[in-house]
């Protein structure tokens, strides 16, 4: 292999047939400290990429509610799933080259290999990859995808959009690409849910509730979230993340995989009808930001990035930052049974908001 190039080293629980994690192992480091530690460093100029928030154990409730939700939205998940990978093939035949943004891509692009797999037989390459805010791409894992597929077609994949941050970081991060390295790239972002209105490749523009958003890396190849850190990351490495063997004994990554992939031969023929469907090819608009724009305004919040809407980001807020209050569209919804039980083991305030497209919206507490 070309020198230059990043090294790779499996991490994570999947199967190498699944997806390879284009990842530094920082198993090794200490990284994670105490919600509140973390959150004050980050309000403070610390970019959340440098450290690890503590993985979040689930209590034996908690656990049993994912299994139910999991249960009862495995089959449209799957359905989801199957609308975007017809759309992927459609766009970019055989040399398409799966990559999703590590780690909530990481499960939806397995499932899509997986899905197109079984509908023609034809395996695809998957890797995942680490973007983060504000620093962009890993531009060695793309050298890396570019170097053993000089002919491919990349299809980036994440789990849904919430305000559009990481499609924008997208598109800056593929025109510097262009620009510094000469590497031509697609920014279009292909997702399961796209409440935001932010991408034209996605599965629903309802914003349900995607099982894997319930759990940290227990559902995500046991990978924590990636760390951009230069004290541990050269310049000729990958980004980095931890892999926690640890958790080895609640790992379900592969269990949640093997329950969609289940479903595929069910959703079959209601994917077919759903492609037929106008809305499938709608444009992304960003509508998504106006309402954040105008939660800014109500609840005098200054920083945009303290907002964070839709089902997948919420759970993701009383997971690992410090929350302030929960905004709820309608308290009924099935797609919040999970982030009520968080509100009420965290005691974090929950408001009825009924003016949004997304379900549920989470406000990041000042601690400043």
């Amino acid at each position: 292999m070309d020198s230059l190039l990043a090294p790779y080293h499996k991490i994570g629980s999947y199967s190498e047939k699944d997806v390879k994690f284009l990842l530094k192992d920082l198993s090794a480091l200490d990284l994670e400290g105490t919600t509140e530690s973390r959150e004050k460093r980050i309000q403070s100029g610390e970019h959340y990429s440098e450290s690890l928030p503590v993985e979040y154990q689930p209590p034996q409730e908690y656990l049993k509610l994912f299994l139910a939700t999991l249960d009862e939205y495995k089959e449209m998940v799957a359905l989801y799933v199957g609308v975007v990978a017809e759309q992927i093939v459609n766009l970019k035949g055989k040399d398409a080259v799966l990559v999703s943004l590590a780690r909530a891509g990481t499960p939806i692009g397995i499932l899509i290999k997986r899905y197109v797999e079984w509908k023609y037989a034809l395996t695809l390459p998957h890797y995942s990859v680490s973007i983060i805010r504000g620093r962009g791409l890993d531009v060695n894992a793309i050298k890396y995808i570019g170097h053993h597929h000089p002919r491919g077609n990349v299809q980036f994949i994440d789990g849904w959009t919430g305000k559009g941050a990481i499609s924008i970081e997208l598109t800056r991060s593929c025109q510097e690409l262009q620009h510094n390295e000469g590497i031509v790239l697609d920014d279009t972002l292909a997702v399961l849910a796209d409440p935001g209105h932010c991408t034209s490749l996605y599965g629903t523009r309802e914003d349900f509730i995607i099982p894997s958003a319930c759990l940290n890396s227990t559902v995500s190849g046991l990978v924590s979230r990636t760390v951009f850190n230069k004290k541990y990351i050269g310049p000729n490495d990958f980004h980095g993340a931890k892999y926690y063997k640890e958790l080895e004994a609640e790992d379900l990554s592969n269990d949640y995989l093997q329950e969609i992939t289940a479903q595929f031969p069910l959703v079959k023929d209601e994917v077919s009808a759903r492609l037929k469907e106008d809305k499938v090819l709608e444009k992304a608009t960003f509508s998504g930001l106006e309402t954040v724009k105008r939660m800014m305004e109500e609840f005098a919040i200054e920083d945009i990035n303290f907002v964070k809407p839709g089902v997948g980001e919420t759970t993701r807020v009383l997971l690992r930052r410090v929350p302030w209050k929960i905004l709820i569209k309608d308290l009924n919804s099935p797609f919040v049974k999970h982030i009520l039980m968080l509100c009420a083991e965290r005691n974090v305030p929950v408001e009825e908001y009924p003016n949004m497209e997304y379900t549920c919206c989470g406000l990041i507490k000042n601690v400043r």
